[in-house]
C-alpha cells in the first residue's frame, strides 16, 4: 500500500507516519508534504494508493489542491476541524479521523478503506462546493501524463470517451487518444449531462461530434462518430438507453 500524507504538522505527520507502519508494516509511505502548492506538484507526477489529508495546510484549505491537479484516489481526512470533516462525511462518505489520531481509530479507517477501495469515487469539485456553500461546477478540463510530460486538455476539446481492455481513453477532437484514471461511470457523474451522454456501456459521447445516425435493428441507433472509431466498431445506442438519448437530443 503505496500512501501520501499531506499534513503541515511535522510532529502530526511523523506521528501518523509512525501508527501506520505499526499498522501495516507493509505499507509505503511516499512522501509527507505541508502545503497545497507542495501537494499539487508532487500529485501532478506520482500517484498514490491513499492519500490522508489534513483539511486545512498554512496556505489555504486542502480541497483547492482538487481544483489544479486530476486525482482519483481514496482520502482519508485529518482534521482538527470537525465541522469540516463533518461535513466532507456527509457529501461524500469518507472517513475522517480528528485529531489527536487514535491508533484504534486509524485502524477502522484502514479497515474500511481496504473494504471500499473498488468503490470509491471521490467528486472533489462537488467536496469543495459543498464546503463553500456553492452549486457544484461540471468537469472543465483534464490533466494527462503522457511519459514524463503533463498534458492539459480542456473539455471543449473533447469528442469522446471509450473502454477498451480495462481501461478508459479519451478521444480528442484532434484524433488524439488519451489513456484517463477514470472510469466510464465517474465520467458520467462528473460531466455536465446537457453535452455527454453514455450511449452503451463502452462509449460516452459529446454531442458534437455525432457526425450522423442510422436506425439500427430492434429500435436501436447507430452513430457515426468525429473523429472516426479506431477500430471502426460500430457504435450503437443500447437498446435500454436509445428512449433517453433521443429525448437528449431533443432536450
Amino acid at each position: 500500500m503505496n500512501i501520501l500524507i499531506i499534513e503541515d504538522e511535522q510532529l502530526a505527520a511523523d506521528r501518523l507516519e509512525e501508527m501506520l507502519l505499526e499498522l501495516v508494516p507493509e505499507a509505503k509511505i511516499l512522501a509527507k508534504l505541508g502545503s497545497i502548492r507542495a501537494s499539487v506538484r508532487w500529485l501532478q507526477a506520482h500517484q498514490a494508493d491513499l492519500i490522508f489529508l489534513d483539511i486545512q495546510l498554512s496556505d489555504g484549505i486542502s480541497f483547492s489542491i482538487f481544483e489544479e491537479v486530476m486525482v482519483n484516489t481514496p482520502i482519508i481526512f485529518t482534521t482538527a476541524f470537525d465541522q469540516y470533516a463533518i461535513k466532507a462525511f456527509q457529501l461524500n462518505s469518507i472517513a475522517y479521523l480528528l485529531k489527536p489520531i487514535r491508533k484504534t481509530e486509524l485502524k477502522e479507517s484502514l479497515q474500511k478503506y481496504k473494504s471500499l477501495k473498488t468503490a470509491f469515487g471521490v467528486d472533489f469539485e462537488q467536496l469543495l462546493a459543498g464546503i463553500e456553500g456553492r452549486n457544484p461546477a461540471y468537469r472543465k478540463r483534464f490533466l494527462i501524463q503522457v511519459g514524463d510530460k503533463i498534458k492539459k486538455i480542456e473539455l471543449v476539446d473533447v469528442a469522446y470517451f471509450y473502454a477498451m481492455e480495462k481501461s478508459v481513453f479519451m478521444k480528442t477532437n484532434q484524433d488524439q487518444d488519451f489513456a484517463v484514471d477514470y472510469t466510464l461511470d465517474n465520467l458520467e457523474a462528473t460531466l455536465d449531462p446537457e453535452k455527454f451522454f453514455r450511449v452503451n456501456r463502452k462509449y460516452l459521447v459529446y454531442m458534437d461530434a455525432i457526425a450522423s445516425m442510422v436506425a439500427w435493428s430492434r429500435s436501436r441507433i447507430k452513430l457515426d462518430l468525429k473523429p472516426p472509431v479506431s477500430d471502426k466498431e460500430d457504435v450503437v445506442v443500447s437498446i435500454e438507453r436509445s428512449a433517453a438519448f433521443k429525448q437528449w437530443l431533443n432536450s
